[in-house]
C-alpha cells in the first residue's frame, strides 16, 4: 500500500515523531538504537535539533537540565531495555524534582516473551515516580504522543512513552491527532476562606517570613513573592532547589537550612510568622526544624495536597499554583488595608548586604599542594560573568557552590538533588548550556561525579559548548564518606582513590584542561579561556584540600 506520488504511507513511528517535533520542541536529546531510530529520525526531520549524548543516563540528565533553565518540556529518546534502564537514576532525579521531561522508549512487542530486551517497563518507570504511557495502536498513535506530552508539561512529572517496536512499524492510520488543542489551561487558585485564615496570620505578624521552594520557581511565582514581602515586611529566603529567586532583593537571606549563612540561620527563626511557598519544609530546608521557631505560625502554599504538613504541621494551607494564591494573599490585604514595616529596616539591609557567606571569616587552609574549596568558589565566582548559569552535582562538596556562587535568577540555578545521585551535575549542565547558550554554564562537580559521567565530557566538546565550565572538586575520595566514617575509626581506604589527571583527560577528549592548586593559577586559566575562541569547554581539576569537612555534612548524615 502506498500513498500518493507512490511513497509509502507514514509509519507509526514516523507519526509519533512528527507529533512530538509538532509540540514546539527546539531540542531533543538520547542515545540511538534500533528500538527509537526510524521515531528519533521523523522527529529530527519535522524541526527538533537532536543531541546525541553517549549514555542515555548522561541524555535525561541533559533533558532534565534543559527543561529547568528553558520552561519547556525536555524530550529524550531511547532504546527498549537497557536504553531505558540506563535512565533510570536521571528519571527518578527527575520525577522525585517535577520536572517536566517525555522520554520515547523503545519497547519489546508484547508477544516476544523471550526477547533479551524483554522487562516490565510500564512498572519499573512507575517504581520511580515518572508516569508510564504508551502508543497503543496505529489508530491512536498521534492522540497517543500527542497526550503523553501534553501530560509532561501539565502535570509536571516526567512521562515514559512506551513504543512497542511491532507498532512502530505499522502504517499509521491518521498522520495527525485527532483531538482538539489542549485549551488554555488556568492554574487552581486557593479556596476564599484559605485566603481569609491566611490574612487574618499575616496581619498580626510583627515578623514575617517568606521561604519559596521549586514549585514557586515552576510557577514563576518570583514578582508574586516579591510583592507579599514588601507589603508584609518579610525577609525572603529559598530552599536550595530555589536558590536565585530572590538575586539582588535588599532582604534576601539566601538558601534556608544546612546551606544558610550564619546570620541567616539567626534572623529567621525570629519569624512569628512563617509563609512556606511550593517547598516540601523538610529537613534539609528547615535545618531539621532550626529555621522556624516553635511558636512560628506556618502557611503553607503548595499546588499538591499531598505536600501539605508531610514534613512539618502547617496551620493554614493554600491548595492552589503559587503565583495565584500569592497574589490573591497581597490583593486581600490591600483590600483590607494591611501593610507593615515587619523585620524590613535600613539597618538589616545593611547587615543581610555585609554578612553574606563570602562575608563570614574562615581559616584559609590552602597549602602548595591544595587549594582550599572555600577560597575556591569565593574565587571563581568574581571571575566569571555575572550572567551565568550553575548546575550542582551530588557530593562532599555541593555545599561550595551552593554558599559562595551567585547567579542571576533560580532558572539559572539547576539543583539536581531530589535523589541526592551522584554523578547528574555533568549532564544536567550541558542541557542547561543548549537551553541559554548566550549565558556562561558552571558544571560544579566532584571527582567522584566526574567519573561517573566522563563520556560526556566528549558531548560536551562535540557540541561545541564553549561557555561551558566544568569545574571539578578533586579530593581524590568519596569525601562525603571519609569525612563522616573516619572520625568514628573506620577504615576508609575504599572510598580514597589515587590522583587523577583529570586536565589531560579533558584534553584528549578535545576540551581546555587546567590543573589549579591556588587562585593565581585559577585566575589564568579562566581570563585564558574567555580570551580563547576555539569554541571548546573549560575544564578545571581543582586540587581542593581533602582534610577540610564541609558545614553541612553532618545534616547530611543526620537526614539519612
Amino acid at each position: 500500500m502506498t500513498s500518493g506520488g507512490g511513497r509509502p504511507p507514514p509509519t507509526v513511528a514516523d507519526v509519533v515523531g512528527a507529533t512530538i517535533a509538532a509540540q514546539g520542541v527546539i531540542d531533543a536529546f538520547g542515545v540511538v538504537g534500533s528500538g527509537n531510530m526510524v521515531a528519533t529520525n521523523a522527529l529530527v526531520a519535522h524541526g527538533a535539533r537532536f543531541h546525541h549524548a553517549r549514555h542515555e543516563g548522561g541524555a535525561v540528565c541533559m533533558a532534565d537540565g534543559y527543561a529547568r533553565v528553558s520552561g519547556r518540556v525536555g524530550v529524550v529518546s531511547v532504546h527498549q531495555g537497557p536504553g531505558l534502564t540506563n535512565t533510570m537514576t536521571g528519571l527518578t532525579e527527575a520525577a522525585k524534582s517535577r520536572t517536566s521531561v517525555l522520554v520515547l522508549a523503545g519497547e519489546t512487542p508484547a508477544a516476544a516473551l523471550t526477547s533479551n530486551f524483554r522487562i516490565d517497563q510500564h512498572d519499573l518507570v512507575e517504581s520511580v515516580g515518572a508516569i508510564a504511557d504508551r502508543v497503543h495502536s496505529p489508530a491512536t498513535a498521534a492522540d497517543d504522543a500527542e497526550r503523553a506530552y501534553q501530560r509532561a508539561l501539565v502535570e509536571r512529572r516526567p512521562v515514559v512513552l512506551m513504543l512497542p517496536i511491532d507498532i512502530q512499524a505499522m502504517p499509521a492510520a491518521a498522520a495527525s491527532s485527532a483531538r482538539p488543542p489542549l485549551p488554555h489551561l488556568e492554574p487552581p487558585a486557593p479556596a476564599r476562606e484559605a485566603i481569609e485564615a491566611a490574612v487574618n496570620v499575616l496581619t498580626n505578624a510583627k515578623r514575617p517570613a517568606i521561604i519559596a521552594g521549586r514549585g514557586a520557581v515552576i510557577a514563576n511565582a518570583g514578582e508574586e513573592l516579591e510583592a507579599l514581602g514588601a507589603r508584609i515586611g518579610a525577609v525572603l529566603a529559598t530552599a536550595a532547589p530555589a536558590n536565585g529567586l530572590f538575586a539582588g532583593l535588599p532582604y534576601a537571606l539566601g538558601i534556608s537550612g544546612g546551606f544558610a549563612s550564619p546570620f541567616a540561620a539567626e534572623i529567621l527563626p525570629q519569624a512569628d510568622a512563617v509563609v512556606v511557598v511550593g517547598a516540601s519544609v523538610n529537613h534539609w530546608t528547615t535545618k531539621h526544624g532550626a529555621m522556624i521557631g516553635e511558636d512560628a505560625t506556618v502557611i503553607q502554599v503548595d499546588i499538591d495536597p499531598r505536600a501539605i504538613g508531610r514534613n512539618r504541621p502547617a496551620h493554614v494551607a493554600l491548595i492552589g499554583d503559587a503565583a495565584k494564591a500569592v497574589a490573591a494573599l497581597t490583593a486581600q490585604l490591600e483590600r483590607v488595608g494591611h501593610v507593615s514595616e515587619g523585620f524590613r529596616t535600613p539597618l538589616l539591609a545593611d547587615e543581610i548586604a555585609s554578612r553574606r557567606w563570602r562575608d563570614e571569616p574562615y581559616d584559609d587552609a590552602s597549602t602548595d599542594e591544595w587549594i582550599d574549596p572555600r577560597t575556591l568558589s569565593i574565587a571563581l565566582d568574581r571571575l566569571l560573568p555575572e550572567q551565568r548559569q550553575v548546575a550542582v552535582d551530588s557530593g562532599h562538596f555541593l555545599g561550595y557552590p551552593s554558599m559562595y556562587l551567585d547567579v542571576p535568577d533560580a532558572r539559572s540555578w539547576v539543583f539536581p538533588n531530589g535523589f541526592q545521585a551522584v554523578g547528574l551535575g555533568l549532564g544536567t549542565a550541558i542541557g542547561a548550556a543548549i537551553a541559554r547558550p548566550d549565558r556562561t554554564t558552571l558544571a560544579a562537580i566532584g571527582d567522584g561525579g566526574a567519573f561517573m559521567a566522563l563520556a560526556e565530557l566528549e558531548t560536551a566538546v562535540r557540541f561545541k559548548l564553549e561557555k561551558l565550565v566544568v569545574l571539578i572538586y578533586d579530593d581524590a575520595a568519596y569525601g562525603a564518606e571519609v569525612h563522616h566514617f573516619a572520625p568514628m575509626g573506620h577504615d576508609v581506604a575504599l572510598v580514597r582513590f589515587p590522583d587523577a589527571d583529570f586536565a589531560a583527560i579533558a584534553r584528549a577528549a578535545g576540551a581546555h584542561g587546567v590543573t589549579v592548586r591556588n587562585p593565581d593559577q585559577l585566575e589564568q586559566a579562566v581570563n585564558s579561556w574567555l580570551a580563547d575562541h576555539h569554541f571548546r569547554p573549560l575544564v578545571i581539576d581543582a586540587k581542593v584540600n581533602p582534610t577540610i569537612c564541609a558545614e553541612w555534612l553532618e545534616e547530611a548524615f543526620r537526614a539519612g
